[in-house]
């Protein structure tokens, strides 16, 4: 008999399920530490932020392993980032949905990890990314703005831009900008989070349909951007994207009025 080693397709299956068990147990850890924050008192709101800040930079550096020109540095903190803006979404909608939350959070931070691996490996992966990123934007944007009253809304939109500020970076990051380049396309689009969401807030919207809005202009943003580096013309951009971010507004004036 020769030496080769047969194994079944299934226990191959299994193994490469279990192969970095590292994601998921700090997936579970930092979702565990957000449902702990959406029914903690504001005191140990900041010490679980904190907290997070901390184990979840820390863990991305230990998973993701040592910093490349090639893929940026924003990738490090988008797990504490991640965990929280799951935190704040998850102290707005806690009294309704609660730990059916607890869940998603989890797959959305092993997903985010996973990616960022994938991408490290193949380079393969940046859509997907890049939709958790969106994610990540929806989930800061409702929590931000449903936990501060109508007349605090510019500690809301501060709130928002400083969370949504890392997304930023890293989907520049993502396509191919890095450095001062990519910071100043992020501070570009997070001025148009931040008129969105402004003015959003000061219309009344619903702070869902708010949220929706804000995220799709984060994702439309990002789309024009890379159409404008494709070669798209700049008039054709403008009309694209500019209908779909007005088409978003109507909508979202059409349900407040409803």
């Amino acid at each position: 008999m020769s030496g080769r080693r047969i194994t079944h397709p299934g226990s191959w299956r299994l193994s490469t399920r279990v192969e970095r068990p590292e994601v998921a147990l700090l997936a579970i850890g930092m979702a565990g530490l957000a449902a702990y924050g959406w029914y903690a008192s504001s005191f140990w709101l900041a010490v679980i932020v904190g907290a997070q800040l901390a184990v979840g930079g820390l863990g991305a550096v230990w998973i993701i392993g040592p910093a490349t020109a090639r893929l940026g540095f924003a990738r490090y903190a988008m797990t504490a980032i991640a965990g929280v803006a799951i935190t704040l979404f998850g102290r707005a909608v806690a009294a309704d949905i609660g730990f059916y939350v607890l869940p998603v959070a989890v797959l959305i931070l092993w997903g985010i990890l996973r990616l960022e691996l994938e991408l490290q490996a193949t380079a393969r992966g940046r859509v997907p990314l890049e939709l958790l990123l969106v994610a990540v934007v929806f989930a800061t944007t409702h929590g931000s703005l449903a936990l501060v009253q109508r007349d605090s809304w510019l500690e809301g939109v501060g709130l928002l831009l400083l969370v949504a500020a890392v997304p930023a970076i890293r989907m520049s990051e993502g396509r191919g900008r890095y450095g001062v380049q990519a910071i100043g396309e992020a501070l570009l689009q997070l001025l148009a989070v931040a008129q969105v969401a402004t003015a959003v807030h000061l219309l009344m919207v619903p702070s869902l349909v708010s949220a929706a809005l804000v995220a799709l202009t984060f994702h439309a943003w990002g789309g024009a951007s890379e159409a404008l580096e494709g070669g798209a013309s700049v008039r054709s951009v403008a009309l694209e994207f500019g209908a779909l971010a007005v088409l978003g507004l109507v909508v979202a004036l059409l349900l407040q009025g409803g």
